[in-house]
Parts: structure tokens; C-alpha cells; sequence
């Protein structure tokens, strides 16, 4: 399985047979160069969506059409470009798509979701996150969200080894909610925090996480660098 970090809460997984996008912002990624863009795409199967936010899903649409790459996510969200004339595949928390031979969970978030248009902002039902199987491995990717009682069974239903979670503050848990949810809610041997370091009122550095952590692998993704796991 390759990981790589396309900057802020965006990444591209190549797990079994597919080549995940999830919450893709490539335009106006301030930390993404416009030379990766070709590469950082390039391949994918599926685009994974976790809720309507610019830095989310501001380049869904556009992507899933050059790409000719099928939308996944929250129904309302994925109705409302299925409208624009996307191919999406739409489902809500408590349901799992087959996508190739990866399975993938929609999972509750707390947060907000909502999209500026022509029209003006657009708010959709909720937010969500992914459990995604494949590779004798689960990943919990948070998307946007706080600390929540519902991760005590994210936790013990699907035993995520891998999490990819949401750590900057303000708009987030920031890197001692996610220590705190770590320890009381999950058992992951590796974590990669997300959401960060992108603008100065995010947090700037994960050592707090990594101290609080000492028996989990925190990796600290750098922009277009694959982890392989």
C-alpha cells in the first residue's frame, strides 16, 4: 500500500487493485506545486469525499470528469453532482461500497458541510469519514471532525490499524484531542496527522502528538512523499 500526502487533508492511496483520490484540493493548494498535479492524480479509479468544503470537494467535479473517475461519498453531496452531470456512486454512514476488491465505510463526523456556488452556499446533510479495507489493513480517514463519543465503536467494530486524522485546531481536533482519541478510542500502529501547518491559525508541528504517543508510528507526511506501509 502507497500513501502519499498531496498537501493539507489530501491524499492519493494506492491500496489493492484502486488508486484512492480523498478530498482532493489541488487548485489554490498553497503547499501543492502545479507540476504535481499531473502525477498526484494520475491513475485513480475512485475520488473519495469526506463533506462540501472548498478545501474538500472545490475540485470533485472537475477532477471526476477529466479523470473519468466515479465520485464516492455522503448521498446529498454526491446527488447534488450527479445534477452537474457527474458519475457518482452516493451512500450514507452505516453503508460500505465494493470499490475493485477495497472496501469502504462511510463513518459519522462532527463538523459542517457546505459548498459555495453561483447561487451561493449550498449546505448539505453532514460530514462523514472513511473506514477503508484492503491489504489485511483497515484505515480510519476522519475527514474533518472533533473528538466523538461514536469513535469508541469506529474503534472496537472495525479495529483500524491506520489512521489518517484531521490534527490542525480551529476548525479540527487539534494534536492533543487527537492523542486523547487515540488513547482511549483506538489502537493504531501507525498515524499520519492531516489538516495542519496549511495556514498560520493551524497548528504548526506534530511533536506534541508524536510525544503523547510513544508506541505509535506518527509520521509527519511531507507533500508527494509515498509511505508505503
Amino acid at each position: 500500500m502507497d500513501i502519499t500526502f498531496l498537501g493539507h487533508a489530501s491524499f492519493r492511496i494506492e491500496i489493492e487493485d484502486q488508486v484512492l483520490l480523498i478530498d482532493p484540493w489541488l487548485s489554490g493548494n498553497p503547499v501543492l506545486d502545479a507540476a504535481d498535479h499531473e502525477r498526484a492524480v494520475a491513475g485513480t479509479t475512485h475520488i473519495l469525499i469526506t463533506h462540501g468544503h472548498f478545501d474538500h470537494a472545490g475540485d470533485a467535479f472537475r477532477l471526476s470528469q477529466e479523470l473519468n473517475a466515479p465520485l464516492v461519498g455522503m448521498n446529498d453531496l454526491m446527488g447534488y453532482f450527479a445534477d452537474q452531470g457527474a458519475d457518482v456512486i452516493g451512500y450514507n454512514r452505516g453503508g460500505t461500497v465494493k470499490l475493485g476488491n477495497v472496501d469502504v465505510s462511510l463513518v459519522n463526523a462532527v463538523h459542517s458541510s457546505s459548498l459555495k456556488t453561483d447561487e451561493g452556499h449550498i449546505h448539505f446533510a453532514a460530514e462523514s469519514g472513511f473506514m477503508i479495507k484492503g491489504e489485511g489493513h483497515m484505515i480510519y480517514f476522519s475527514g474533518d471532525t472533533d473528538v466523538m463519543a461514536d469513535m469508541e465503536w469506529f474503534g472496537d467494530y472495525y479495529k483500524p490499524d491506520i489512521g489518517i486524522v484531521c490534527a490542525g485546531g480551529h476548525f479540527t481536533m487539534d494534536m492533543d484531542k487527537v492523542a486523547y482519541a487515540s488513547n482511549r478510542y483506538f489502537n493504531f500502529k501507525t498515524l499520519i496527522p492531516c489538516h495542519y501547518k496549511t495556514f498560520p491559525r493551524l497548528e504548526q508541528s506534530a511533536d506534541e502528538l508524536i510525544a503523547a504517543l510513544p508506541d505509535v508510528n506518527v509520521i509527519e507526511p511531507e507533500v508527494m512523499k509515498t509511505i508505503k506501509i
